[in-house]
């Protein structure tokens, strides 16, 4: 049974919500904080977090029919973004939260998924035009970029 171009573009939509919400709510750079990060600091509540959101993404794997080396990484990512929330001493704790908070594991996830949907279906349509317009609306000419304009 094969999935279709549909159903896997939206699973590389709920990929983009998810990784956003939780690993990109707020951008810095390249850094980005999200519902993973803030909540982090929760004790429990991140690990439940964290795991329910791994386990929605994983669905949305499996529904896109993604290979089995995309779900593999996609697990691995999710189990090492929640194993320092299992770790129950208190002075390691706060550290396996800092690191929690900094690894973006759902993102990462996200990204795998989103990079096997694109390669047996393409982008979805809308994304794929905004990145096409992205591309055509830059133009370099002569060390300038001029924006929105194309010279012939």
């Amino acid at each position: 049974m094969t999935v279709s171009r549909e159903r896997a573009h939206e699973a590389w939509r709920h990929a983009e919500q998810l990784k956003k919400l939780s690993d990109r709510l707020i951008g810095i750079g390249p850094f980005g904080i999200g519902m993973d990060g803030i909540l982090a600091w929760i004790p429990g509540v991140n690990l439940i977090y964290g795991v329910l959101a791994g386990l929605f993404m994983m669905g949305h794997g499996f529904r896109a029919q993604a290979s089995l080396a995309t779900l593999s990484r996609m697990g691995l990512y999710i189990v090492l973004d929640n194993l320092p929330d299992t770790i129950p001493i208190p002075g390691i704790s706060l550290i396996g939260s800092a690191i929690d908070m900094l690894f973006p594991g759902h993102l990462m996830a996200a990204k795998a998924l989103q990079k096997d949907i694109e390669a047996k279906h393409g982008l979805p349509p809308e994304v794929a035009e905004k990145r096409e317009r992205k591309r055509w609306g830059k133009r370099k000419r002569g060390g300038a970029i001029i924006e929105g304009t194309v010279l012939r």
